[in-house]
C-alpha cells in the first residue's frame, strides 16, 4: 500500500485536519511521519505543538519562526502590488501557503524523505497552492493530499471529531463550534460551520484580532506610516522589522475595530464559499499605501500598474507564486515603486480607516499648479484646445449619426 513512500513531511498545524492525517498517513501508508509547523504570527497557537505531534506519531518536528520572511517576502509584494482578490480579500491564508510549501521541500531534502503532505480538502484553494509550489520546486516529490487518497476514509467534519475522540487527539474544534479558523501575521480566517449559512451573521465571539464598533475607543486614533520604495519601513517615526511593524499595528488597527469583512468569494475550483477575515493591521497598510502612491506615482504608471492588479491577485490566490508570469509581473511591480517613499497620516475610528495627510520628497504634487487662487503658472486658456482635441471624435460621431 505504501508504494515505495517510507517518510513524509506533513505540513502541520496541530488542528483537526492534521492532527487526524498525522495519524492516518502513520496506519495507512506504515510510514515515518516528520511534521512542519511555520511559526507565522500564530501566537498561542502554537504552545503545546511539538507535544502533541510527537504523541500523536510523528518521529520529529521541525518548528520555524517565518514571521520575518514572511512578511518580507510575500506580505510586502503584493502590498507593493495593493493587490485584493475581488475587490475585498486581502489575501492572507494565499500568500502564507507557497511559503509553507517551500520550507516543507526543503526539509524534505534534509530529511531525505519521499514525499510531502498537507491537510487541504478537495474542495479548496490551499490544494492547489501548496500542490503547485511542491511542482514549482521539486516536480520528483510525491505528493499525499489526504482527502483525495482513495484510502481516505472520513467524509465530513464530524467524522473526523469522533475519529480524534476514539484515539484521544485534542483538537480545537468542537461540535459546538464547528467553523475553522486559520491565522498568521497579516491575518486570521473563519470558514465553515456555522458560517456556510451566507444569511447568517458570524457571532461576536468568532473575532479574535478586532474589536466590535461598539467596543471600540470614542476617540479616533492617529497614526503615521513611512515607506520607502513601497515598503512600510516605521510607524509614527520609529522603525521597525517588517514582521514587529505589522503585529504592532494589528494592534492598534484591531482596538479600532478595522479590518472585518464577511464576503462570498470565489475559489479557483469553480465554487463559491463564504469566509469572515480580520485583517486589522493590512488594512491600513494598503490604504496608508496608496496615500503615498498617490503623490509619488506618475498618472500612467498608475492607471498601467492598477490595471494589473485583479490578475496579480488571480496569480497569488490561485496557487501561482512560483510561476514564470508571476515573476516577470512582480518585477514590473517592483518598478513602479522606485519613488514612492513618504509617509500617510491615517484617522482610524470605529471601523473606518482614513487617510488625513501624505508626504514625500518625490512628490508630484505642486500646490502652485492645484491651487483654485491666483497663480502665475497655468493659463487656463489652454484647456479650450486641450477639449477640443479630445471632444474631436464625439462630435465627428455625432454629425455621422445625424446624417443617417
Amino acid at each position: 500500500m505504501s508504494g515505495g513512500i517510507k517518510k513524509v513531511i506533513l505540513a502541520y498545524s496541530g488542528g483537526l485536519d492534521t492532527s487526524i492525517i498525522l495519524r492516518w498517513l502513520i496506519e495507512t501508508y506504515k510510514c515515518e511521519v516528520v511534521c512542519f509547523a511555520a511559526d507565522l504570527g500564530q501566537k498561542e497557537e502554537l504552545s503545546g505543538l511539538k507535544e502533541k505531534a510527537i504523541n500523536t506519531g510523528a518521529s520529529k518536528i521541525y518548528i520555524e519562526d517565518l514571521q520575518e520572511e514572511f512578511v518580507r517576502d510575500f506580505v510586502f509584494p503584493a502590498l507593493r502590488a495593493n493587490a485584493v482578490y475581488e475587490g475585498t480579500y486581502l489575501l492572507g491564508t494565499s500568500l502564507a501557503r507557497p511559503l509553507i510549501a517551500k520550507k516543507q521541500i526543503e526539509i524534505a531534502k534534509l530529511e531525505q524523505a519521499d514525499a510531502v503532505s498537507h491537510g487541504a480538502t478537495g474542495k479548496g484553494n490551499d490544494q492547489v497552492r501548496f500542490e503547485l509550489t511542491y511542482i514549482a520546486l521539486n516536480p520528483a516529490i510525491k505528493i499525499i493530499a489526504a482527502w483525495r487518497d482513495d484510502n481516505w476514509k472520513f467524509n465530513s467534519r464530524e467524522s473526523m471529531i469522533e475519529y480524534a475522540e476514539k484515539h484521544k487527539i485534542p483538537i480545537p474544534l468542537t461540535k459546538a463550534k464547528p467553523y475553522s479558523s486559520d491565522r498568521n501575521l497579516l491575518h486570521i480566517s473563519h470558514e465553515g460551520g456555522i458560517l456556510e449559512d451566507t444569511w447568517a451573521e458570524a457571532p461576536e465571539d468568532i473575532f479574535v484580532l478586532t474589536r466590535s464598533l461598539q467596543a471600540a475607543p470614542d476617540k479616533p486614533t492617529y497614526v503615521e506610516i513611512d515607506f520607502e520604495k513601497g515598503n512600510p519601513a516605521a510607524i509614527d517615526g520609529k522603525k521597525m522589522s517588517p514582521a514587529k511593524l505589522l503585529d504592532h499595528l494589528n494592534i492598534i488597527a484591531g482596538r479600532n475595530g478595522i479590518g472585518r469583512v464577511d464576503l462570498v468569494e470565489n475559489r479557483f475550483v469553480g465554487m463559491k464559499s463564504r469566509g469572515v477575515y480580520e485583517t486589522p493591521g493590512g488594512t491600513v497598510l494598503w490604504a496608508a499605501h496608496r496615500a503615498v502612491e498617490s503623490i509619488t506615482m506618475d498618472r500612467e504608471v498608475m492607471i498601467m500598474r492598477d490595471s494589473l492588479i485583479p490578475k496579480y491577485a488571480q496569480l497569488v490566490y490561485n496557487g501561482f507564486w512560483y510561476a514564470p508570469e508571476m515573476k516577470s509581473l512582480q518585477a514590473y511591480i517592483d518598478a513602479t515603486q522606485e519613488n514612492v517613499t513618504g509617509t500617510a497620516r491615517m484617522k482610524l475610528y470605529k471601523g473606518n480607516c482614513i487617510v488625513v495627510g501624505r508626504k514625500s520628497p518625490h512628490s508630484l504634487y505642486s500646490e502652485a499648479f492645484a491651487t483654485f487662487e491666483k497663480d502665475q503658472v497655468y493659463d487656463q486658456q489652454d484647456a479650450t484646445g486641450f477639449i477640443r482635441l479630445n471632444g474631436l471624435r464625439l462630435r465627428i460621431q455625432n454629425i455621422l449619426k445625424n446624417k443617417r
